[in-house]
């Protein structure tokens, strides 16, 4: 996808995420996320410290990229969620967070299937991670929809419209 969205589909694309960032969705969503950054916060920084200094070798460097996973995860989330407030409170228009800079995507911080990578670690932190995993899909699906689909929905051509398009012309337009 391009830097520079089409203007049609940034139109479009700007009542919508106006729509979202005033919606109950969005509401409980950033409730969500902000909370499970400062619950992981208080983790890391405390017991999952001492958690992690009773670990074997090979869990505490299983421990550290799942703790930097969930870390950049959840900053991901957390800046999206901080975008889509700026809109709801006036401080951003909505066709600046069309910008790709603002997407969620990348899949690398998807959820990871590998479950021995889970073996030997706190069961605190493995639930954090899940926890994080789904929220940050669902954030991914709302960030797919309102930006990316949205403006594959508005490219595509209407072929209604194109028909009555066509009949003006022939006709000529109606005054």
């Amino acid at each position: 996808m391009s830097d520079a969205p089409t203007a049609a589909s940034t139109v479009w694309r700007a009542g919508v995420i106006e729509d979202f960032a005033r919606s109950e969705l969005f509401d409980k969503t950033f409730e969500e996320g902000m909370e499970l950054v400062e619950v992981c916060a208080a983790y890391l920084d405390g017991v999952g410290r001492q958690d992690s200094k009773m670990l074997s070798r090979n869990a505490a460097l299983a421990y550290a990229a799942e703790s930097m996973r969930l870390t950049t995860r959840l900053m991901q989330v957390a800046s999206w969620l901080l975008v889509q407030r700026a809109v709801r409170e006036g401080d951003m228009e909505p066709a600046a967070a069309c910008e790709s800079r603002y997407r969620v995507g990348d899949e690398a911080l998807s959820p990871t299937t590998e479950v021995p990578e889970h073996e030997g670690l706190p069961s605190s932190l493995v639930e954090l991670v899940g926890r994080s995993e789904r929220l940050y899909e669902r954030v991914r699906h709302l960030d797919q929809r309102m930006y990316v689909d949205g403006e594959a929905a508005v490219e595509a051509p209407n072929p209604v419209l194109s028909q009555f398009t066509r009949l003006q012309d022939v006709f000529g337009k109606a005054s």
